[in-house]
């Protein structure tokens, strides 16, 4: 779950994280001549698009006994289409200076593009290609299959990994897709025929779950007609949503033996769905409490006032399915009791309303003076326009982030702290041999 967490936090916040100042021109909601719905930022520069693409799904689609079917299907998909091997293909990708990147997380199937614009037309009917009629060749299927199977087989040897499916399993149980990992286990990869890596095709990649955020070199009358060529025969419809995800866990510790001299330490509670009246609020009582800041609150206690770690953070992460509030740190053996006593005691006080105007106000300041680094090309721009339409935020957003942030009381902050936060509910997963811990 480290890397799942940190990259489903990354998804969850990168479309509230820009600045309004730095769009170089208003965001446009495009709507083909079909219907396919996008937005753009138009932005004549360079000769140079990013347009990044999300089919809602993603791992979550993986039928009972077939996990790690979506993960397996969407690094193949490069590996050939239509005419053109996997070799052929990249030659092809190449001879235009495209960029084609594919990923399955647990929400989505993401696809990057980055192209020139001289070469526009044809490395969108390339990528149409791939997105219509991927091969999924025997050869190439079993050398994926193989890069998957040695990932699977690292991450059993890693405690990160270890301690990320552990807290997966706890948290959500495993008879639902968030509970295991995305990328399956090495008999449930092992047993993956071709009809199932084409069923999850046809299941993930289809029109009625398309969301579309470009930025660079484009028109919106060209874009409109981009896409009905690029989207031009999906199936109409996917396969079925998986529903809402219990939050499972209680409060409590789960060890994990593990031979090394530090333990990594993960925790976590429910948290806050995106659409919340009060996500702002819970925003901004999180980067108070567990921001990347050297002076946010944990980060303070555990490691600038006791040693306990090199670094410690948490977030927020709403998922389609069911949000939670984790965060994460490693520690010598000998210390991770006195660590996880030292965030107890931060998550209670804070519950308690003890957060001072002091910290709010630099936490305010560093979150509306950091934007203009995450606005910073086509591509970052693609993904934020993207994200938005995933979480359902209006077009205007960006212009109003800012002010929400600033808007956000002490006794908002307060409020929610009481309302969201339970100390008693905080549950760590330690994977390492710590001394003095009871599970």
């Amino acid at each position: 779950m480290t890397m799942r967490f940190l990259a489903a936090l990354a998804v969850a916040l990168a479309s509230f994280v820009a600045g309004p100042a730095q769009a170089a021109a208003p965001i446009q909601e495009v709507v083909s001549p079909g219907g396919i719905r996008a937005w753009l930022i138009e932005d004549h520069a360079i000769p140079f698009m990013a347009m990044e693409i999300r089919f809602r799904g993603g791992a979550n689609l993986d039928p009972p006994g077939k996990r790690g079917v979506t993960n397996l299907m969407t690094a193949l998909i490069e590996e050939g289409a239509g005419e053109l091997d996997s070799q052929g293909f990249a030659a092809a990708r190449d001879g235009l200076a495209a960029s084609f990147g594919f990923d399955s997380g647990a929400d989505a199937v993401s696809v990057s593009v980055q192209v020139l614009t001289e070469n526009r037309n044809q490395a969108m009917d390339l990528l149409r290609l791939a997105l219509t009629v991927a091969r999924f060749d025997a050869d190439a299927v079993e050398r994926v299959r193989g890069q998957v199977l040695s990932i699977i087989a690292s991450d059993a040897k890693d405690a990160s990994s270890i301690a990320g499916q552990l807290l997966d399993r706890v948290a959500w149980g495993e008879l639902h897709p968030y509970g295991s990992d995305p990328n399956g286990t090495a008999d449930s990869v092992a047993a993956l025929a071709r009809e199932d890596i084409m069923a999850a095709y046809k299941g993930a990649i289809a029109r009625d779950r398309i969301f579309v955020g470009v930025a660079g070199d484009i028109t919106a009358a060209e874009l409109g007609v981009l896409l009905d060529q690029l989207f031009a025969g999906l199936p109409d419809a996917g396969a079925p949503q998986p529903p809402k995800a219990a939050w499972l866990a209680t409060g409590g510790v789960t060890v994990e033996d593990f031979p090394n001299p530090q333990s990594v330490v993960l925790f976590a509670q429910e948290g806050i769905a995106r659409l919340d009246p009060d996500f702002f609020p819970a925003f901004v009582l999180n980067e108070t409490l567990g921001g990347g800041r050297f002076s946010a609150r944990l980060m303070t206690e555990v490691r600038e006032k006791r040693g306990l770690t090199y670094g410690i953070g948490t977030g927020l992460a709403p998922l389609d399915l069911g949000a939670y509030w984790a965060g994460q740190f490693s520690s010598d053996n000998g210390k991770v009791a006195e660590a996880i006593a030292v965030v107890r005691t931060e998550w209670a006080r804070a519950a308690a309303g003890e957060i001072t105007q002091g910290e709010l106000d630099a936490t305010k300041t560093y979150m509306t003076g950091s934007y203009p680094l995450r606005w910073n090309g086509n591509g970052p721009i693609a993904g934020i326009l993207v994200g938005m339409q995933m979480q359902g935020l209006p077009i205007d957003y960006a212009e109003s982030r800012n002010a929400l942030v600033a808007a956000v009381t002490l006794d908002d902050v307060k409020r929610v702290a009481a309302r969201l936060m339970r100390p008693e509910a905080l549950h760590f997963v330690v994977v390492g041999q710590p001394e003095g811990l009871d599970p």
